[in-house]
Protein backbone atom coordinates (compact mmCIF):
# COMPACT_ATOMS: atom_id res chain seq x y z
CA UNK A 1 0.00 0.00 0.00
CA UNK A 2 3.11 2.58 0.55
CA UNK A 3 4.38 1.62 -2.85
CA UNK A 4 0.97 3.48 -4.30
CA UNK A 5 2.29 6.64 -2.27
CA UNK A 6 5.60 6.81 -4.51
CA UNK A 7 5.72 9.41 -7.09
CA UNK A 8 9.16 9.56 -8.89
CA UNK A 9 10.44 11.90 -11.42
CA UNK A 10 13.10 11.30 -14.10
CA UNK A 11 15.01 14.37 -15.03
CA UNK A 12 18.42 15.02 -17.21
CA UNK A 13 19.22 17.51 -14.42
CA UNK A 14 18.59 17.72 -10.84
CA UNK A 15 19.04 21.71 -10.62
CA UNK A 16 16.17 21.75 -13.59
CA UNK A 17 14.22 19.77 -11.10
CA UNK A 18 14.94 22.08 -8.40
CA UNK A 19 14.71 25.18 -10.18
CA UNK A 20 11.84 24.53 -12.42
CA UNK A 21 9.46 22.11 -9.94
CA UNK A 22 10.28 22.72 -6.54
CA UNK A 23 6.74 24.22 -5.85
CA UNK A 24 5.17 21.20 -7.01
CA UNK A 25 7.58 18.74 -5.91
CA UNK A 26 6.80 20.56 -2.07
CA UNK A 27 3.23 20.40 -2.63
CA UNK A 28 3.26 16.75 -3.61
CA UNK A 29 5.29 15.81 -0.29
CA UNK A 30 3.16 18.26 1.91
CA UNK A 31 -0.08 15.78 0.68
CA UNK A 32 1.90 12.85 1.90
CA UNK A 33 3.44 11.57 -1.50
CA UNK A 34 7.26 10.00 -1.08
CA UNK A 35 8.41 12.04 -3.65
CA UNK A 36 11.96 10.36 -5.57
CA UNK A 37 13.78 12.19 -8.15
CA UNK A 38 16.29 10.58 -10.58
CA UNK A 39 18.96 12.77 -11.91
CA UNK A 40 22.44 13.22 -12.63
CA UNK A 41 24.79 14.21 -9.93
CA UNK A 42 24.85 18.41 -9.78
CA UNK A 43 24.65 20.89 -6.85
CA UNK A 44 20.95 21.10 -6.86
CA UNK A 45 21.11 17.57 -5.51
CA UNK A 46 21.23 18.76 -1.74
CA UNK A 47 18.87 21.34 -2.00
CA UNK A 48 16.34 18.41 -3.52
CA UNK A 49 16.91 16.03 -0.64
CA UNK A 50 17.05 19.05 1.98
CA UNK A 51 13.47 19.66 1.07
CA UNK A 52 12.08 16.35 1.55
CA UNK A 53 12.94 14.28 -1.86
CA UNK A 54 15.06 10.70 -1.85
CA UNK A 55 17.15 11.63 -4.54
CA UNK A 56 18.37 8.55 -6.88
CA UNK A 57 21.54 9.98 -8.76
CA UNK A 58 22.36 8.41 -12.16
CA UNK A 59 24.19 9.48 -15.29
CA UNK A 60 22.58 10.21 -18.37
CA UNK A 61 24.26 12.08 -21.14
CA UNK A 62 21.92 15.16 -22.34
CA UNK A 63 23.55 14.53 -25.75
CA UNK A 64 25.32 10.89 -25.51
CA UNK A 65 24.91 9.10 -29.42
CA UNK A 66 26.40 5.91 -27.72
CA UNK A 67 23.74 3.09 -28.44
CA UNK A 68 25.43 0.74 -25.70
CA UNK A 69 25.43 4.05 -23.14
CA UNK A 70 21.38 4.54 -23.65
CA UNK A 71 20.57 0.42 -23.50
CA UNK A 72 22.76 0.72 -20.25
CA UNK A 73 20.56 3.76 -19.09
CA UNK A 74 17.25 1.50 -19.94
CA UNK A 75 18.79 -1.17 -17.65
CA UNK A 76 19.80 1.22 -14.84
CA UNK A 77 16.40 2.63 -14.97
CA UNK A 78 14.59 -0.47 -14.76
CA UNK A 79 16.45 -2.12 -12.15
CA UNK A 80 15.38 1.07 -9.75
CA UNK A 81 11.90 1.73 -11.18
CA UNK A 82 11.63 -2.17 -9.90
CA UNK A 83 13.26 -1.30 -6.55
CA UNK A 84 11.38 1.53 -5.56
CA UNK A 85 7.63 0.30 -7.33
CA UNK A 86 6.78 4.22 -7.92
CA UNK A 87 2.94 4.34 -8.41
CA UNK A 88 3.45 6.57 -11.13
CA UNK A 89 6.38 7.83 -13.02
CA UNK A 90 7.11 11.96 -14.61
CA UNK A 91 9.81 11.65 -17.25
CA UNK A 92 11.49 15.22 -18.59
CA UNK A 93 13.27 16.02 -21.89
CA UNK A 94 14.48 13.43 -24.51
CA UNK A 95 16.59 11.14 -22.65
CA UNK A 96 14.14 10.61 -19.78
CA UNK A 97 11.30 10.55 -22.17
CA UNK A 98 12.45 7.82 -24.40
CA UNK A 99 14.61 5.43 -22.27
CA UNK A 100 12.54 5.64 -19.04
CA UNK A 101 9.14 5.31 -20.89
CA UNK A 102 10.88 2.51 -22.24
CA UNK A 103 12.22 1.10 -18.67
CA UNK A 104 8.68 2.04 -17.22
CA UNK A 105 6.60 -0.53 -19.18
CA UNK A 106 9.06 -3.02 -18.79
CA UNK A 107 8.68 -2.27 -15.17
CA UNK A 108 5.09 -2.33 -15.71
CA UNK A 109 4.88 0.78 -14.16
CA UNK A 110 2.40 3.65 -15.63
CA UNK A 111 4.21 6.87 -16.60
CA UNK A 112 3.84 10.16 -18.15
CA UNK A 113 6.03 11.88 -20.67
CA UNK A 114 6.33 15.89 -20.07
CA UNK A 115 8.21 17.35 -23.25
CA UNK A 116 9.39 20.23 -22.54
CA UNK A 117 10.61 22.08 -25.88
CA UNK A 118 11.50 20.50 -29.29
CA UNK A 119 14.95 21.99 -29.48
CA UNK A 120 17.93 20.42 -31.85
CA UNK A 121 16.06 17.41 -32.62
CA UNK A 122 12.79 19.62 -34.55
CA UNK A 123 14.81 22.90 -34.82
CA UNK A 124 17.82 21.22 -37.40
CA UNK A 125 17.59 17.84 -39.87
CA UNK A 126 19.72 15.15 -40.06
CA UNK A 127 20.66 11.44 -38.50
CA UNK A 128 20.44 12.93 -35.35
CA UNK A 129 16.78 14.30 -35.98
CA UNK A 130 15.97 11.54 -37.88
CA UNK A 131 17.10 8.52 -34.90
CA UNK A 132 15.68 10.50 -32.01
CA UNK A 133 11.81 11.08 -33.93
CA UNK A 134 12.06 7.12 -34.39
CA UNK A 135 12.58 6.82 -30.59
CA UNK A 136 10.11 8.61 -29.75
CA UNK A 137 7.77 6.86 -32.28
CA UNK A 138 8.66 3.84 -30.48
CA UNK A 139 8.62 4.92 -27.02
CA UNK A 140 6.08 7.27 -26.55
CA UNK A 141 3.52 4.84 -27.03
CA UNK A 142 4.81 3.22 -23.69
CA UNK A 143 3.81 6.78 -22.02
CA UNK A 144 0.02 6.57 -20.55
CA UNK A 145 -0.24 10.30 -21.63
CA UNK A 146 2.53 12.84 -23.37
CA UNK A 147 2.33 16.76 -21.58
CA UNK A 148 3.21 19.38 -23.95
CA UNK A 149 3.81 23.32 -23.14
CA UNK A 150 2.00 24.56 -26.11
CA UNK A 151 0.30 23.72 -29.07
CA UNK A 152 3.02 23.74 -31.51
CA UNK A 153 4.87 20.95 -29.84
CA UNK A 154 2.05 18.96 -29.84
CA UNK A 155 0.79 19.56 -33.45
CA UNK A 156 4.51 18.95 -34.30
CA UNK A 157 4.91 15.48 -32.60
CA UNK A 158 1.21 14.55 -33.63
CA UNK A 159 1.88 15.49 -37.18
CA UNK A 160 4.54 13.69 -37.73
CA UNK A 161 2.93 10.22 -36.20
CA UNK A 162 5.25 10.40 -33.42
CA UNK A 163 2.34 10.54 -30.97
CA UNK A 164 -1.56 9.20 -30.89
CA UNK A 165 -2.89 13.05 -29.96
CA UNK A 166 -5.29 11.24 -27.70
CA UNK A 167 -3.28 11.12 -25.15
CA UNK A 168 -1.59 14.60 -25.47
CA UNK A 169 -2.41 17.14 -22.96
CA UNK A 170 -1.07 20.80 -22.94
CA UNK A 171 -0.09 23.07 -20.09
CA UNK A 172 0.56 26.59 -20.13
CA UNK A 173 3.99 25.92 -19.29
CA UNK A 174 5.16 24.75 -15.75
CA UNK A 175 4.06 27.84 -14.15
CA UNK A 176 5.85 29.84 -12.03
CA UNK A 177 6.20 31.10 -8.04
CA UNK A 178 4.65 34.36 -8.44
CA UNK A 179 5.85 35.08 -4.78
CA UNK A 180 9.41 34.03 -5.28
CA UNK A 181 9.59 36.47 -8.48
CA UNK A 182 8.09 39.29 -7.45
CA UNK A 183 8.83 42.91 -8.99
CA UNK A 184 11.67 44.46 -6.37
CA UNK A 185 10.12 47.22 -4.67
CA UNK A 186 11.03 50.79 -5.56
CA UNK A 187 13.28 49.47 -8.80
CA UNK A 188 10.41 50.97 -11.10
CA UNK A 189 10.15 54.16 -9.18
CA UNK A 190 12.87 56.10 -11.22
CA UNK A 191 14.29 55.67 -14.77
CA UNK A 192 16.94 54.11 -15.08
CA UNK A 193 20.38 56.14 -16.01
CA UNK A 194 22.15 52.98 -17.83
CA UNK A 195 19.55 50.95 -20.28
CA UNK A 196 20.63 47.24 -19.42
CA UNK A 197 19.51 44.03 -21.30
CA UNK A 198 20.52 41.08 -20.43
CA UNK A 199 20.01 37.20 -22.40
CA UNK A 200 19.65 34.62 -20.05
CA UNK A 201 19.83 31.01 -21.72
CA UNK A 202 22.52 28.39 -21.97
CA UNK A 203 24.75 29.50 -24.67
CA UNK A 204 24.07 27.66 -27.73
CA UNK A 205 23.66 28.76 -31.42
CA UNK A 206 19.88 27.33 -31.18
CA UNK A 207 18.90 29.95 -28.40
CA UNK A 208 20.15 32.93 -30.77
CA UNK A 209 23.07 33.97 -28.66
CA UNK A 210 25.11 34.96 -31.82
CA UNK A 211 22.04 37.33 -33.21
CA UNK A 212 22.19 38.75 -29.54
CA UNK A 213 25.26 39.74 -29.53
CA UNK A 214 25.28 40.88 -33.47
CA UNK A 215 22.60 43.12 -32.34
CA UNK A 216 24.80 44.68 -29.36
CA UNK A 217 27.48 44.97 -31.75
CA UNK A 218 25.31 47.11 -33.96
CA UNK A 219 23.17 49.29 -31.10
CA UNK A 220 26.99 49.59 -29.47
CA UNK A 221 28.08 51.70 -31.79
CA UNK A 222 24.71 54.43 -31.47
CA UNK A 223 24.28 54.33 -28.06
CA UNK A 224 26.78 54.49 -25.35
CA UNK A 225 24.65 54.28 -21.86
CA UNK A 226 23.43 50.52 -23.12
CA UNK A 227 24.69 47.34 -21.72
CA UNK A 228 24.65 44.18 -22.93
CA UNK A 229 25.30 41.15 -20.75
CA UNK A 230 24.84 37.62 -21.16
CA UNK A 231 24.22 34.81 -18.58
CA UNK A 232 23.57 30.97 -18.26
CA UNK A 233 26.59 27.91 -19.05
CA UNK A 234 28.77 28.00 -22.50
CA UNK A 235 30.20 24.80 -23.39
CA UNK A 236 28.68 21.33 -23.12
CA UNK A 237 28.22 18.76 -25.26
CA UNK A 238 25.08 20.09 -27.11
CA UNK A 239 25.33 20.63 -31.21
CA UNK A 240 24.60 23.61 -31.01
CA UNK A 241 26.64 25.03 -27.94
CA UNK A 242 28.87 27.39 -28.13
CA UNK A 243 32.73 27.08 -26.98
CA UNK A 244 33.63 29.16 -24.24
CA UNK A 245 36.43 30.79 -26.34
CA UNK A 246 33.91 32.08 -28.94
CA UNK A 247 31.84 33.84 -25.68
CA UNK A 248 35.66 34.91 -24.24
CA UNK A 249 36.36 36.56 -28.15
CA UNK A 250 33.40 38.48 -27.19
CA UNK A 251 33.74 39.77 -24.13
CA UNK A 252 37.82 40.63 -25.36
CA UNK A 253 35.42 43.02 -28.34
CA UNK A 254 33.79 44.22 -25.31
CA UNK A 255 30.23 44.23 -26.54
CA UNK A 256 28.63 42.06 -23.78
CA UNK A 257 29.17 41.12 -20.69
CA UNK A 258 29.14 37.61 -19.09
CA UNK A 259 27.61 36.77 -15.68
CA UNK A 260 28.09 33.07 -16.22
CA UNK A 261 26.22 31.20 -13.98
CA UNK A 262 24.15 32.51 -11.50
CA UNK A 263 22.20 30.77 -8.52
CA UNK A 264 19.57 33.43 -7.74
CA UNK A 265 18.09 34.84 -11.66
CA UNK A 266 16.41 37.83 -9.80
CA UNK A 267 19.11 40.21 -8.72
CA UNK A 268 20.39 39.95 -12.28
CA UNK A 269 16.48 40.13 -13.70
CA UNK A 270 15.82 43.06 -11.09
CA UNK A 271 19.20 45.16 -12.45
CA UNK A 272 18.07 44.84 -16.00
CA UNK A 273 15.66 46.72 -17.82
CA UNK A 274 15.10 44.24 -20.53
CA UNK A 275 15.12 40.35 -20.86
CA UNK A 276 15.97 39.35 -24.71
CA UNK A 277 15.65 35.88 -25.63
CA UNK A 278 16.23 35.83 -29.50
CA UNK A 279 15.54 31.74 -29.54
CA UNK A 280 15.08 30.09 -32.52
CA UNK A 281 12.22 27.29 -30.55
CA UNK A 282 11.15 27.06 -26.70
CA UNK A 283 8.77 24.93 -25.11
CA UNK A 284 7.56 27.91 -22.88
CA UNK A 285 10.53 29.98 -22.06
CA UNK A 286 11.51 29.76 -18.35
CA UNK A 287 13.76 33.20 -18.22
CA UNK A 288 10.65 34.94 -19.73
CA UNK A 289 8.20 34.13 -17.05
CA UNK A 290 11.00 35.08 -14.62
CA UNK A 291 11.33 38.33 -16.18
CA UNK A 292 7.54 39.03 -16.85
CA UNK A 293 6.64 37.90 -13.09
CA UNK A 294 9.21 40.71 -11.99
CA UNK A 295 7.67 43.46 -14.01
CA UNK A 296 10.16 43.09 -16.84
CA UNK A 297 9.47 43.62 -20.70
CA UNK A 298 11.13 41.54 -23.16
CA UNK A 299 12.38 41.30 -26.73
CA UNK A 300 11.84 37.29 -28.25
CA UNK A 301 11.69 35.92 -31.61
CA UNK A 302 8.08 35.12 -32.97
CA UNK A 303 8.19 30.94 -32.44
CA UNK A 304 6.47 28.68 -30.65
CA UNK A 305 6.60 29.22 -27.29
CA UNK A 306 7.89 32.69 -27.30
CA UNK A 307 4.35 33.94 -28.63
CA UNK A 308 2.67 32.44 -25.94
CA UNK A 309 4.04 34.06 -23.00
CA UNK A 310 4.47 37.77 -25.29
CA UNK A 311 1.86 40.00 -26.32
CA UNK A 312 3.38 42.33 -29.01
CA UNK A 313 3.61 45.72 -28.19
CA UNK A 314 1.66 44.90 -24.17
CA UNK A 315 4.13 42.94 -22.49
CA UNK A 316 6.96 42.99 -24.93
CA UNK A 317 8.04 43.07 -28.68
CA UNK A 318 9.05 40.52 -31.07
CA UNK A 319 11.17 39.42 -33.63
CA UNK A 320 11.83 37.90 -36.44
CA UNK A 321 13.66 34.30 -36.35
CA UNK A 322 17.28 34.12 -36.69
CA UNK A 323 17.01 38.02 -38.27
CA UNK A 324 19.47 40.23 -35.99
CA UNK A 325 19.24 43.12 -37.67
CA UNK A 326 15.42 43.16 -36.61
CA UNK A 327 15.79 41.83 -33.27
CA UNK A 328 18.62 45.53 -33.17
CA UNK A 329 15.15 47.30 -34.06
CA UNK A 330 13.16 45.65 -31.50
CA UNK A 331 15.71 46.16 -28.88
CA UNK A 332 16.40 49.69 -30.11
CA UNK A 333 12.26 50.70 -29.92
CA UNK A 334 12.86 49.54 -25.90
CA UNK A 335 15.18 52.27 -25.36
CA UNK A 336 13.69 54.36 -27.26
CA UNK A 337 10.11 53.75 -25.53
CA UNK A 338 8.78 56.75 -22.84
CA UNK A 339 9.98 55.28 -19.07
CA UNK A 340 5.90 55.48 -17.75
CA UNK A 341 5.50 53.46 -21.11
CA UNK A 342 8.15 50.67 -20.06
CA UNK A 343 6.44 50.43 -16.90
CA UNK A 344 3.07 49.90 -18.34
CA UNK A 345 4.34 47.13 -20.42
CA UNK A 346 6.32 45.77 -16.66
CA UNK A 347 2.83 45.94 -15.03
CA UNK A 348 0.70 44.01 -18.27
CA UNK A 349 3.82 41.03 -18.17
CA UNK A 350 2.85 40.37 -14.81
CA UNK A 351 -0.45 40.59 -14.93
CA UNK A 352 -0.08 38.21 -17.66
CA UNK A 353 1.41 35.94 -15.61
CA UNK A 354 -0.90 36.37 -13.00
CA UNK A 355 -3.87 35.28 -15.32
CA UNK A 356 -1.98 32.36 -17.18
CA UNK A 357 1.04 31.18 -15.85
CA UNK A 358 1.16 30.87 -11.89
CA UNK A 359 2.26 27.48 -10.82
CA UNK A 360 -0.71 26.94 -8.75
CA UNK A 361 -2.55 26.02 -11.66
CA UNK A 362 -0.02 23.93 -12.58
CA UNK A 363 0.64 21.86 -9.23
CA UNK A 364 -3.53 21.44 -9.57
CA UNK A 365 -3.19 19.62 -12.73
CA UNK A 366 -0.51 16.88 -11.46
CA UNK A 367 -2.56 16.66 -8.69
CA UNK A 368 -5.96 16.25 -10.34
CA UNK A 369 -3.87 13.30 -12.54
CA UNK A 370 -1.59 12.07 -9.68
CA UNK A 371 -5.16 11.45 -7.73
CA UNK A 372 -6.70 10.10 -11.00
CA UNK A 373 -4.29 6.84 -11.59
CA UNK A 374 -2.33 6.71 -7.87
Amino acid sequence: MQARRVILFCANTAWSMYRFRRGLLAALIRDGYEVHVVAPEDPEVAALKAMGCVVHTMTMSAQGRNPFQDIGLVARLLALYRRVKPALIFHYTIKPNIYGSMAARLAGIRSIAVTTGLGYVFINKGVVSIVSKMLYRIALRFSGQVWFLNQDDRLAFVSAGLVDGKKCTVLPGEGIDLEFYAPIVGANETAPVQFCFVLIARMLWDKGVGEYVAAARALKAKYNHVRFQMVGPAGGDSPSAIPQSQVEAWIREGIVEYLGTVSDIRPVIGAASCVVLPSYREGIPRALLEAAAMERPVVATAVPGCVDVVDHEETGLLCRERDARDLAAKMEAMVQRDWEGWRRMGAAARAKMQSNFDEKFIIEHYRSVIHALV
